[in-house]
């Protein structure tokens, strides 16, 4: 295949690609029940070995001071309080942090083991180099998903060799081994066989994933819970509404589920929007009260537990403000040597809080495609991009500036040559594609639980670069691998 015709596949090839996507649950679960493979890229993204070996060696620290900071109860009640009294959901965290730790006069050791899954986003900007996009200490998923697409490029580079090094950027490059789903399994059984021994219990440790009802992501969910399960593990899955009636505690305070017993780990790819604590039929006087307080219940329990209410603070977009505006000098006091903290400094992008000043500034001054603007929401449609961004601050009050921060905006390196996204079983050249960089950590107890300090593998999203919502979801992302290149 040349370049005068690879702009060709058949689709007889691109059918057989997407059912091995589906085969091995590299998709969405649909309404009705069947399932549609997730878009994804023909061919791997190159990226540089020693930018890769940078992020690689920066995670876990990055992994080790959000640990740090988010079991630092007085400091985030205290840095954090501006944010939750401008946006309301942080708020209602706040509040249940409040409950579980007490005040700064009356602190309260909950029984919780906090486990750390997180994964850090980063984008390789043109002339800054790579950068944290943000951090995702709960609901972190799609692990899985990398380490399936990394084996997905290593099936069409087997099964379709031309095909695949003609859409390869550089056919020198090395692949690059992707466990993502194999670590993340490994750190949780680690600390589900830590809880079990410390009840000196013999059976088979017990895996609760807290979800939101009917997900359409249940693959890459159900994929961890197979990894779990050939370990030893049994895994079960409950909404928050259906926790708030199986719940109970027993001796030493252990975490009981009705139906099951005790609870091992909870994992929650729930809890970080308001809609997850919903519960109409309660008619709560305030809103999703009784369904948020199963966070506060769980922590009271002796059971490794992602997301604490402390790691979702800490992964905010406010604290990551806070940190990037910080002298790394003041890292050293979340356990970071002096060389470490000038390390995570390096992938910090510049962030600015939201004040007359900054919005003055930013009216006259700035420049205006330098910049985007961000709420505390999760996941894609939170982002405001150049001249929304002046329009969106006017509609804002004083009040609610906390709730927001300017950050650098990234522009990543565009993949040299076009690639194919398949998408809905139809292949698509796109010319100008960019990559995210997903890495992800694992830590128990402030203790790195992976093969590799605490990495955990990695997750590429690429998108077309005149696109602002690279989502797999709802945007126009694709799912992506990486090589190296010397």
């Amino acid at each position: 295949m040349n370049s005068n015709n690879k702009a060709v596949i058949a689709q007889q090839t691109i059918e057989d690609i997407c059912e091995w996507a589906i085969m091995h649950g590299v998709a969405f679960r649909q309404a009705d029940n069947s399932a549609r493979h997730c878009p994804f890229s023909i061919a791997p993204m190159t990226i540089e070995r020693e930018v890769y070996r940078h992020l690689r060696r920066v995670v876990p620290l990055l992994t080790k001071l959000i640990s740090n900071v988010s079991e630092d109860h007085v400091f985030l009640q205290s840095a954090l309080g501006d944010m939750a009294q401008a946006d309301p959901f942080f708020g209602r965290l706040m509040a249940l942090h409040q409950q579980i730790h007490g005040n700064a006069s009356q602190r309260v050791e909950p029984a919780r083991q906090p486990l750390l899954l997180m994964r850090t986003d980063f984008m390789d900007d043109r002339q800054y180099g790579a950068k944290v996009i943000e951090f995702n200490g709960i609901a972190a998923g799609m692990a899985p998903f990398g380490q399936r697409v990394t084996e997905l490029h290593q099936f069409v580079q087997y099964q379709w060799p031309e095909i695949y090094q003609a859409w390869l950027e550089n056919r020198s490059a090395t692949p690059l081994v992707n466990q993502g789903l194999t670590q993340l399994a490994l750190g949780i059984e680690t600390a589900a066989r830590s809880i079990k021994a410390d009840f000196n219990e013999q059976d088979a440790p017990v895996f609760l994933m807290v979800v939101q009802p009917n997900e359409d992501n249940v693959y890459d969910q159900h994929l961890l819970e197979a990894a779990l399960q050939q370990q030893g593990i049994r895994t079960v899955r409950r909404t928050f509404e259906q926790l708030s009636a199986q719940l109970s505690t027993g001796s030493g305070q252990r975490l009981l589920l009705e139906g099951v017993g005790a609870i091992d780990v909870v994992y929650l790819r729930a809890g970080y929007q308001y809609s997850d604590y919903c519960a109409p039929a309660l008619h709560e006087a305030v809103c999703c009260y009784t369904l948020s307080q199963m966070r506060v219940f769980i922590e009271q329990h002796h059971v490794a537990l992602n997301a604490t209410v402390g790691q979702q603070l800490a992964t905010s977009k406010t604290m990551q403000m806070l940190l990037t505006m910080m002298p790394a000098q003041q890292y050293l006091r979340w356990g970071l040597t002096a060389v470490e903290a000038e390390l995570v400094k390096s992938v910090l992008a510049e962030m600015k809080p939201i004040t007359a000043t900054t919005i003055a500034w930013f009216n006259t001054q700035a420049i205006k495609a330098e910049w985007v603007l961000k709420n505390q929401g999760e996941g894609g449609g939170h982002c405001v991009f150049g001249d929304d961004i002046s329009a969106t601050l006017a509609t804002l009050t004083a009040a609610e500036y906390d709730a927001w921060a300017l950050m650098q905006r990234l522009y990543p390196h565009e993949r040299e040559v076009p690639t194919v996204a398949i998408r809905d079983a139809q292949a698509t050249v796109v010319m100008d594609l960019v990559s995210e960089i997903g890495l992800f950590s694992a830590y128990f107890n402030g203790k790195p639980v992976t093969d590799f300090d605490g990495y955990a593998g990695y997750l590429i999203r690429s998108k077309p670069a005149t696109e602002n919502e690279g989502g797999i979801h709802s945007g126009k992302g694709i799912l992506d691998s990486l090589v190296l290149i010397d």
